[in-house]
Parts: structure tokens; sequence; C-alpha cells
């Protein structure tokens, strides 16, 4: 058998962390196991249907790194599919689901419903009063087929309902084990509503089955449905497939994750400047923990030790200073190119700096970076160089007699040194070394006005890097006007 899962979010905006993480460990265990994982887009909710999400989510997706075996995908601007069990979105599977529910009626497992909104939200509100459970009173169970189809004559809008049988429902969890619910507590839920368009229920379970989906992996809120599509499944003769049902993220105080205490949105982060890798590491361990002995995978490491078992039953605190630290991490170690490309949109480009240089600078900031966004307001000491006042140029208990001597005779050791000593950082740190070792000086009273005259900051990069991504010219040039501050 082959494994088969899939992630099926709603076009109704961003991609929310949570699902993220859903559509991440139904990728981690499809691929463990060698399967295939697939996109299908559940758009039967009209009312919340975002314009241009479908596009965005693809492009997030692609953005981090989960790459589908089937499902909608962008060429050359247009959405098209891939896939042989398509489409992979439901609003262009309307004449499959209509059949299937049809199919239901005339079993005896569901039936029509006229009941207009306004008897439904009263009699809500009085079960509420009642404090007894909202659930359908199935009025419309009683009506013959007669007046069914007087009904149907008059064209009155109908939507069909499930006929919960009496009992109980079991099925198992992958990550909670057996799970009971007894059938009296579930309602008679509608499956096609009077538009024509199916509900999630029902749509769900025959996507599932006829897109051969093995595994449904989804967040722990589906729990309470779960019993509905299992009835389901047994009333078409599907066979069963696994579920497993992710607990929920948190915030720091233990509340459900949510945009009023902080970002939800995977955009949100990429645009802040996380990089993809880091995210989906970060992610990857809200719940699941691979072996407890280290915080950094790749994504291969992921997949390899993926293990639905190993997840917790229990939420997982969404910790930013956490995912801050992974973020660093990630900055420092990853392949320089690969930095340069996520880097490239973070650098003010009214500054108009060289490949070369922002390479430069990128290397030598990126131990310096939280994320990606911290980038910009860093860059631009190497651009232009802010006031400061000339106090700052004296280290500790020397004096300004003893800055200014400093940089007066490391001007002209720049100025007699070699063009290629500058393209090369170990060069420039042997050239400034040799200048402190000779005369015998101490390493602040050298280092510290030189890191100033050239960054104009009290926190900068060291003077070595400093000289590196300005160049001779530029680093001379600096000097000699905070030469000039003290003079005058």
């Amino acid at each position: 058998m082959t494994i088969k899962t899939r992630f099926a979010p709603s076009p109704t905006g961003y991609l929310h962390v949570g699902s993220l993480r859903t559509a991440l460990y139904s990728y981690l265990f499809a691929k463990k196991h060698n399967g295939v994982f697939l996109i299908r887009i559940e758009d039967t909710d009209r009312e919340r249907y975002v314009e241009g999400s479908v596009e965005a989510l693809i492009h997030v997706l692609n953005k981090v790194g989960l790459t589908y075996d089937e499902g909608p995908v962008l060429q050359d601007g247009h959405l098209t599919e891939k896939g042989d069990y398509g489409p992979y979105t439901q609003s262009k599977r309307l004449e499959i689901y209509q059949q299937y529910a049809q199919q239901l009626l005339e079993q005896g497992s569901a039936y029509r419903c006229f009941c207009s909104k306004e008897r439904l939200e009263k009699l809500r509100s009085d079960q509420q009063l009642a404090k007894l459970p909202t659930k359908y009173d199935r009025t419309c169970v009683g009506l013959d087929s007669k007046e069914i189809q007087t009904r149907l004559d008059k064209q009155e809008p109908f939507v069909i309902r499930l006929m919960i049988p009496e009992g109980e429902t079991t099925f198992k969890d992958e990550i909670r084990g057996m799970i009971t619910i007894q059938n009296s507590e579930i309602d008679d839920q509608v499956l096609l509503k009077t538009d024509g368009f199916p509900t999630y229920h029902l749509a769900v379970v025959i996507d599932d089955h006829l897109m051969g989906i093995t595994h449904v992996i989804r967040a722990e809120e589906w729990i309470s449905s779960a019993p509905k599509h299992v009835l389901l499944y047994k009333l078409f003769g599907f066979p069963l497939p696994s579920f497993a049902h992710l607990p929920l993220i948190l915030n720091p105080d233990k509340s459900k994750l949510s945009k009023r205490q902080g970002d939800v949105a995977v955009e949100d982060y990429l645009k802040k400047g996380y990089l993809p890798e880091a995210l989906i590491n970060f992610v990857a361990l809200l719940g699941f923990n691979p072996s407890g002995d280290r915080e950094i995978y790749r994504m291969a490491e992921l997949i390899d030790s993926f293990d639905l078992t190993r997840v917790n039953k229990s939420g997982a605190v969404f910790d930013l200073t956490k995912l801050n630290w992974m973020n660093k991490q990630y900055i420092r170690s990853i392949e320089p190119k690969r930095l340069m490309d996520l880097a490239a949109p973070f650098f003010d480009e009214t500054l108009n700096f060289s490949l070369d240089q922002k390479e430069r600078i990128l290397e030598v900031e990126k131990e310096r970076l939280t994320t990606l966004q911290d980038l910009s307001p860093q860059t631009h000491v190497y651009h232009t160089i802010p006031e400061f006042d000339k106090e700052l140029l004296i280290w500790k208990k020397a004096d300004q007699q003893d800055a200014l001597h400093h940089l007066q005779q490391l001007e002209m050791t720049f100025r007699n040194a070699d063009e290629h000593i500058f393209t090369d950082r170990a060069l420039i740190e042997d050239l400034i070394k040799k200048y402190i070792e000779v005369n015998q000086y101490q390493n602040g009273n050298v280092l510290w006005p030189l890191r100033v005259a050239l960054s104009g900051q009290a926190q900068s990069a060291g003077p070595f890097e400093l000289v590196w991504v300005l160049g001779k010219k530029e680093s001379m040039k600096r000097v000699q006007q905070a030469i000039e501050k003290i003079l005058s």
C-alpha cells in the first residue's frame, strides 16, 4: 500500500502557523514512508473565500520547501493542476458530492430538511435557554414522500442531513489511542447546503476516499467531527483511513495561539526575515521531539526521524525566544549563496551597494542578526557614517591625544599598504596587529578608536571586518575625518 497524505486548507487568507505544522507533519510522514503528499483546496465556504489566497498559499509552501506530488500549481502565473485524482479544488467537484448525497438519501442514511433559518435559530436559542444540547430536532424526518415531493415541486430550499444512528462510534487515533463518542452527542450534520455546495464533512470524506488518502493528519479541533466522518465511511462502504489529531499550538499564557498576542501568519514571519529553514525546524518541534538531545534539524533529518507516535498529546507553546535563537543559528551557518538569495530583499536599494559589497556586509553582519529584517538598519553605516561625538573615540582611561596618535599612525599604515591586503580579512588583521605588537600597544587603545572612526558607533562590527567591507579608500577617508574631528 502506498502511503498518501494531504493538506487541505481553505482559501480564506493567510497560512496560519498551525496550518503549516499540519502540512509539514503530513509531508514528513509521507516522505518518511516513500509515499505521496497532495494539496487540496477546500473552498466550499464561498462567503469566506479570499481572492488570490490559493496563489499565496502555493507561493508560501514553495518558499518553505514543502513540495507536493499532486494538487494545484502555478504555471506562468496561472493556476493549473498536477496529478491523476483531480480536480483538486472542491468547488469543481460539486456533481460528485451531489451524487453521493443522493446515494445516502436513497439508502435512508440521510434526509431532506426544509426548516427555515429563522426556525433553526429559535430552536437553538430555546435549547440554550433550557440548557439542552443544541441539536436539530428531526422535525423533517417525519415528512412523508408525498409532502416532500410537494415541497420539491414548489422549489422550497432544503438541505440534506445525515441521519445519525443510535449507539456509539469508536475509532483509533494514532496519537491519542482509541476514542469513543456516544452517537447521542452528535447532531444530524448538514451534508449538502441549499446552494448545492457540500459541507466540510461530506466533501472531506468523499475526497479523501477518491484521492486514496491513507492517513488523515489534522488539528485536534476536528476530533469532535471524526465520528461523523467515520459513520460516513461506513455508510458509503469506504475503507477507513488512519487518523492523527495534532495538539494545539499555544501562546505563552497557554491560550490558543491567536493574532491578539502576536503574528500567526507564516507570511508575516517570512517578511520579517525568518529563514524558511529555521521556521520549518521550529514548527516541526512544536509537539514533536526527534531525539531530545538537540534542536537543529535539516529537512532530511526531520523526515528520517518523524514518527506520529512521538507527537505529544498536550499543546505546544509557541516560544518566540526559541525561534529567534534558532533563526540566528541558521543565519550563521547556512550556505553563503543561499543566505544571499534570502537576504537580497532586505538590503536598502537606495544605498546602491554592489553585489560584492552586499556579500561582504552579509558575511560580517550575519553574526549580529536575529532576523534578516535587522540587516537594513545595520547596512547604512557602510554607506554613510553617522554623526558622533569625538569623545566616543577615546578608549577607557586613555585620552584624546592617545586616540589621535593611533588614528594618525593607522592612516599612514593604510596608506602605505598594498591594495590587495584590503581584499582579505586575515591580511587586514595581520597588518593592524603587527602595528600593535611592534609598538607594544594595548589592543583597546588602538582598536577602539579605529572601530569608532570607521562606524561612528559604540557597538558595531569589529575594525578588521569594517576595513574589509569599506576598502582602503573609504577606510582612510573615515579615519581622516575622525582625526579632523579630534583636532577641531
